[in-house]
Formats: C-alpha cells, sequence, structure tokens
C-alpha cells in the first residue's frame, strides 16, 4: 500500500527532494521552505491514502480537495501549498521552478519504488496524482498573485519617480526663471545681460523638459540623448550665472575656479546641467549658513571631473550610502521631494560617467561628477 511505503520510507523521500531543489542553480531554500514544503504535502498525502483505504471520502476531500478544483482553498493541502507558493516567491523562484518542486516528490517516489521493487494500485496513483494537482495549482495561484502584486507596486513606484522627476525639474527650471525676472526688476537691468541670459535658457530648458516627457510617454526606453561637443569652460560659465542667483538668495558665496579653455566633452548638455544644477542646490540647501560652496572642472587623464564642494556639516558613511536613493534627504532640511540627487546620477550615468561623493563628518561635502573627455577635433563644436 502506498501510504505504509510513503510512511516508512518518508525520510528517503524528503532527503531526495531536499537534494533535487538544493541542486538547482542560484537557488538556495531556507529552513521554513524545506520544512513546510514538501514534508508537510508528503504528510497529508499519507492521511489521504489512510482516508480512501478506510472508505472516508469526505475526510479524504478535507485533508486533499477534489479532483476537479470545485473546491479550491478549502483543504488542509490547499492551505500549506498557498503558504508555500509564496515562500517560493520570496526565495526568488520562477513559476516553473514551483511546479518542478511539487514534481520532485513524484520523482522521488517513483524512482525509490522501482528500486524498492514496490508496487501500487492504480487507485493510490490517482490520489498521488490528484494531490499533485491541487498542490501545484494553489502554489502557483499563490505565487502569481503575489508577484502580480508586487510586479503592480513595482511599476507604481516607477511611475511615481518619473512624476516627481518631472515636477522636479520644471520646479528647477521655474524657480531659476523667477531669480531672473527678480533680478531684472531690481537691478533695473535690461534682457541682453546675464539675468535675460539665464531666463532665456530657464525657458529653453522647460520647453525641452516637456518635448522629452512627452516622448518619454511614447517610447519607454527613457530620454533619448542630444549629445554634441563643447567647451567645458563655457558650460560651466553658464551654468555660473543661474547658481550666483540662487547663491546669492541662500546667503551663500560662490566660488567658481577657473577651467581649462580647451577642455572638451560630448555629451547631453541638458541632462549634464540638470545634473550639476541640482547638485549646486544640494549645496546651497544643506551647506553651513552664509557658507562657501565651490565649483571646479578639470582634466584628469583620459576623463574630465567637475566637483561641487560645501563646507558644510557633512555626512556619516552610513547616511551617505543611501544618499543617492530616489526620495531620500540627509541634511536637517526637509523640503522638496528627495529626488535631486537621484535625478544627478540618472543625468550623469546616462552621459556614460559616474556621480560619487566623499565627505567628512564636520568638514563638508565633494560630489564628484566623471566623465570621459572628448580629444576628436572632428566634430562640430557647440559653444
Amino acid at each position: 500500500m502506498m501510504h505504509l511505503f510513503l510512511a516508512e520510507n518518508r525520510a528517503e523521500l524528503e532527503r531526495r527532494c531536499r537534494d533535487k531543489v538544493a541542486k538547482r542553480p542560484l537557488r538556495f531554500p531556507t529552513e521554513i521552505q524545506l520544512r513546510e514544503g514538501i514534508p508537510i504535502f508528503l504528510e497529508q498525502l499519507i492521511r489521504t491514502l489512510k482516508a480512501e483505504e478506510a472508505g472516508k471520502l469526505a475526510q479524504s476531500l478535507a485533508i486533499s480537495g477534489p479532483a476537479d478544483g470545485s473546491a479550491q482553498g478549502t483543504s488542509e493541502l490547499a492551505n500549506s501549498a498557498t503558504a508555500h507558493g509564496g515562500q517560493l516567491l520570496a526565495l526568488g523562484y520562477s513559476v516553473s521552478q514551483v511546479v518542478h518542486d511539487y514534481g520532485d516528490l513524484c520523482q522521488a517516489v517513483s524512482d525509490l519504488a522501482v528500486e524498492l521493487d514496490e508496487e501500487f494500485a492504480v487507485e493510490e496513483f490517482r490520489t498521488l496524482n490528484r494531490c499533485l494537482d491541487n498542490g501545484i495549482a494553489e502554489a502557483v495561484s499563490e505565487f502569481t498573485q503575489r508577484r502580480d502584486v508586487l510586479i503592480a507596486n513595482e511599476q507604481a513606484l516607477a511611475l511615481s519617480q518619473r512624476i516627481g522627476y518631472l515636477a522636479h525639474e520644471l520646479r528647477n527650471h521655474l524657480g531659476t526663471a523667477g531669480l531672473a525676472v527678480a533680478a531684472l526688476k531690481q537691478g533695473g537691468m535690461g534682457v541682453a545681460g546675464a539675468p535675460g541670459a539665464v531666463l532665456d535658457r530657464s525657458l529653453v530648458g522647460l520647453r525641452t523638459l516637456i518635448d522629452r516627457s512627452l516622448a518619454d510617454v511614447r517610447v519607454e526606453a527613457g530620454l533619448t540623448l542630444q549629445r554634441s561637443v563643447f567647451f567645458l569652460s563655457n558650460f560651466i560659465s553658464e551654468l555660473s550665472h543661474s547658481a550666483s542667483l540662487e547663491a546669492n538668495l541662500m546667503r551663500c558665496t560662490l566660488v567658481v575656479d577657473e577651467v581649462d579653455p580647451l577642455l572638451q566633452l560630448h555629451a547631453d548638455q541638458d541632462l549634464l546641467l540638470s545634473a550639476v544644477g541640482n547638485l549646486l542646490q544640494n549645496a546651497f540647501k544643506f551647506g553651513a549658513p552664509h557658507g562657501t560652496v565651490v565649483v571646479r572642472a578639470y582634466g584628469n587623464g583620459e576623463r574630465a571631473r567637475i566637483e561641487v564642494e560645501d563646507n558644510g556639516a557633512g555626512l556619516s558613511p552610513e547616511a551617505a550610502d543611501d544618499l543617492f536613493l530616489p526620495f531620500t534627504q540627509g541634511g536637517a532640511s526637509k523640503t522638496g521631494p528627495g529626488l535631486g540627487l537621484s535625478i544627478a546620477r540618472r543625468s550623469v550615468e546616462a552621459n556614460g560617467g559616474t556621480l560619487s561623493m566623499e565627505s567628512v563628518p564636520g568638514h563638508g561635502s565633494v560630489f564628484i561628477i566623471d566623465l570621459p573627455r572628448h580629444d576628436d577635433p572632428a566634430l562640430t563644436f557647440a559653444t
């Protein structure tokens, strides 16, 4: 009888199942999964077979459920298989591996029965198949349901971040435009001066950002880079105009080191401008009160670096590790969505560069953009 065979060889069957699970590449089962997965199923199968041998059909169905699945989720086996499916999702299994997890037991039973020259009745095999079918159905159902919820949550988070990115950048451009307008009003200057150039750049940036956002809706691949070759000195000079306005507003001192006039980059200026602008806003916001922010750009072998340094309180290594995550803020001020540094890193990486930070508590922070420099004179310059 199958239930006697299963009971007498239970330890060996469980061992064989564990060995099969352990041999799956990159899958590391937990003690809970090994204890509450196949072992519980095996015990339920044994009790189902005993109940059917005794003619207790109602008890058999209460343990393992009917063959047609009409009482889905109402048996002991359904409850444990549901929990097992959730565990396998947490372990990173695929749907096929959930099915194989139950198929391992069927194969172990068949192999051991052949080795021991054991024979079973047809009805016993039908019961085994019914229990396996119900266990697989419940485990896969729970697995896919939880997986779909996780995917939906991830997609919702990604959408929130993209909306936050758009709102953050729009606010930056509008803020800069507002500063330029204020400077024009207070100084009685014409639009041909530096504030007028900042205003013009901000309005162009708004238009570009909106255009890109509309394209991003149509193409899930994200922002399309608009690369050009430009002198880094011109880029830093243009950036310093808007940064000076914000520094004055925040009562900070902005120092811009001289840049090698021959140093060139081949990158998307708008994305890079967004990145450095976010770093400067971060420095003005979290630096020391009435402090100094330094911008420097220089060549470093085949690379070019842009650094933004403040003399604020600095950050501990633990706080610095999470600083580039979306919706994270490392300083005392909690205004804004906490997206600036995440946006900056994304913009730099889109240009083939890296963004890192060096910080010592009590001595300020330095944000470092590292990009490949351009030395090919054949490309057209964007001045």
